[in-house]
C-alpha cells in the first residue's frame, strides 16, 4: 500500500516518509553477512585439534578414505567380539554357580508359578498377595511370577509341572471372576494341597 500523501498548498500530493518509532527485535539482531559487510574486525578463528592433524597426515599415507574405512570396521568386529567373549564367559560363571546352588537345594523345593496378565494393576496385586502368604506359609518354597510372557486376562496358579490350583482364563473387563477370588482363602487351600 502506498504511503500517504500530503496534499500542500498548492495542489500537488507529495509522499510523506513513513516514520515508525517502533522498533523491533529483528532490527537490533545483526547476521554474521551484516558483519562481514560493516568491516567488522571480529573473525572466527578455526582451531584444529592435534588428533584432527595426525588424522590428515595419516590418510594422506595409508591410501584414502576407503582404506581407512575398512581398517575401523575391522577395529570394530574385533572389539565387539572380545566384549562378546568376556560376556559369555561371565554369563558361564554366573550360569554355573546358579546351577550348583539350584542342585543343592532345590532337588526337595516345591515349586509354583504364578501367571497374571498386565492389563490391571488387581492382577499383579493379587499374585503378590498369593506369593508373600505362599512364602510365609511354606518354608522352602520358590515362587515364581510371569516366568514367560503371560497370557490376555489370565490369572493361573500352578505347581510347576504338575497340578493347576487356579485357572481364570480369558476374561474380559471388569475381571469379576478374579476379584470375587478370597485371597486368603485360595492360599490356605493350595498350602493344604502342596502338604
Amino acid at each position: 500500500m502506498a504511503p500517504p500523501k500530503k496534499v500542500d498548498g498548492e495542489g500537488k500530493g507529495k509522499a510523506i516518509a513513513n516514520t515508525s518509532t517502533r522498533v523491533l527485535r529483528s532490527m537490533t539482531r545483526k547476521t554474521r553477512s551484516d558483519t562481514k559487510r560493516e568491516g567488522s574486525s571480529s573473525k572466527l578463528v578455526k582451531l584444529e585439534s592435534p588428533e584432527k592433524k595426525k588424522r590428515k597426515t595419516t590418510k594422506a599415507k595409508s591410501g584414502g578414505a576407503a582404506t581407512k574405512k575398512v581398517k575401523k570396521e575391522e577395529v570394530a568386529v574385533k572389539i565387539e567380539k572380545e566384549d562378546e567373549e568376556s560376556a559369555e564367559e561371565e554369563d558361564d560363571d554366573a550360569a554355573e554357580k546358579e546351577e550348583e546352588e539350584e542342585d543343592d537345594d532345590d532337588s526337595e523345593k516345591t515349586k509354583i508359578v504364578i501367571e497374571h496378565c498386565k492389563q490391571c494393576k488387581s492382577f499383579r496385586e493379587r499374585a503378590n498377595e498369593v506369593k508373600e502368604g505362599l512364602e510365609e506359609a511354606v518354608p522352602g518354597i520358590i515362587v515364581t511370577v510371569n516366568p514367560d510372557k503371560p497370557r490376555r486376562g489370565c490369572f493361573e496358579i500352578r505347581e510347576e509341572g504338575g497340578e493347576t490350583f487356579i485357572s481364570l482364563l480369558g476374561m474380559k473387563r471388569p475381571f469379576t471372576p478374579m476379584k470375587e477370588l478370597n485371597m486368603e482363602e485360595v492360599i490356605t487351600d493350595i498350602v493344604e494341597k502342596i502338604k
